[in-house]
């Protein structure tokens, strides 16, 4: 089977049966690690409903996680005035559970074709992308192939292909080193298509936060990770979390053609700069001055290595405005 098709198959497992996040679980994300992370993003969404002129709106988010990031926003977002009805993209059960403990309301769907048609629609995704399969294109001697995932008696391993047409391969790339691989997305490109199409007929705007680079560009980025680990991605399909890196430029042109416009990417570390991480830093150690030290702990890792290896990108309706963090 292609690796795309392993990789959906294999999170749809992983996903559905566990809670993979926190001490106990395969990872820790940004709004696990810190308050200020769920409360900035919330901000930056109320400022830029505020600046559109308060249109009826419903917030969003793909793929929730365990609902903290949401709860810490929309807390943050009541407080200026914003308290819009709640929409999560969400398939596992498991953590269907978690988010409705923490925000008792919300509207769950399984994909975005099924959000609010007569709202603006405000979006949230935060390490959503990443989790969405890839195909990966192997150069040969002969030409560019597909990479399918074998199994042989109980192991999973990687090889070439059919060969797939040049047109699939970006014109800079197509002349690659033999050995050569190429991520595409397609799933991530159908999702971000639809959030722009709804953002331009509806109004809006969609926060992407992930780890990832501007392409196109060659590498192999997919992995896997348990209990906080790096593991091998082909052994023992279902119980690792499978992720590749996100490409930027590619989600950006997938929002565009509809009308929608597209902002950045900038990255983790200048978005929540700009958002005034060090002012709520400051301001919650005045408030808890026994939590000082790991206040500043928790800034730190949202942006150090973490704030430049994550990036941000908006999408927002034509005539609304410049989205915070993301002007000149």
């Amino acid at each position: 089977m292609p690796v795309s098709q392993f990789m959906a198959a294999a999170n749809a497992q992983y996903y559905a049966t566990r809670d993979p996040l926190g001490a106990t679980g395969d990872f820790v994300t940004a709004p696990e690690i810190s308050q200020m992370f769920g409360e900035l993003i919330g901000l930056w969404c109320a400022d830029l409903w505020d600046r559109a002129g308060r249109p009826a709106a419903a917030w969003v988010e793909l793929g929730p996680g365990r609902g903290t990031l949401a709860a810490d926003a929309l807390r943050a977002m009541a407080k200026a005035g914003f308290a819009p009805p709640v929409h999560f993209v969400e398939t596992s059960p498991t953590l269907r559970a978690a988010q409705a403990a923490r925000v008792p309301g919300a509207t769950w769907h399984d994909s975005v074709d099924t959000l609010p048609d007569d709202v603006a629609l405000i979006v949230v995704a935060n390490e959503f992308f990443d989790a969405l399969p890839v195909r990966q294109l192997i150069r040969r001697a002969d030409g560019w192939r597909e990479r399918l995932v074998a199994c042989q008696d109980t192991l999973f391993l990687p090889i070439a292909g059919k060969p797939v047409p040049d047109a699939v391969i970006p014109e800079p790339l197509r002349d690659a080193p033999a050995g050569s691989v190429l991520e595409i997305s397609p799933a991530s490109v159908g999702v971000m298509a639809a959030l722009g199409r709804r953002i331009a007929a509806q109004g809006g705007a969609c926060l992407v936060i992930d780890y990832g680079y501007e392409g196109p560009a060659l590498g192999e980025t997919l992995q896997a990770v348990r209990g906080h680990g790096f593991a091998n991605p082909f052994e023992t399909p279902g119980d690792n979390d499978l992720s590749a890196h996100v490409d930027f430029t590619t989600l950006a042109a997938a929002a565009q053609p509809s009308g929608a416009v597209a902002w950045g990417p900038v990255t983790q570390r200048d978005l929540l700069g700009q958002l005034g991480i060090d002012g709520r830093t400051t301001a919650l150690a005045r408030a808890t001055p026994d939590r000082a030290e790991a206040l500043a702990a928790d800034r730190a890792r949202l942006m150090g290595e973490m704030g430049t290896l994550f990036r941000a990108l908006a999408v927002t309706h034509r005539d609304w405005p410049t989205p915070a963090a993301f002007g000149a």
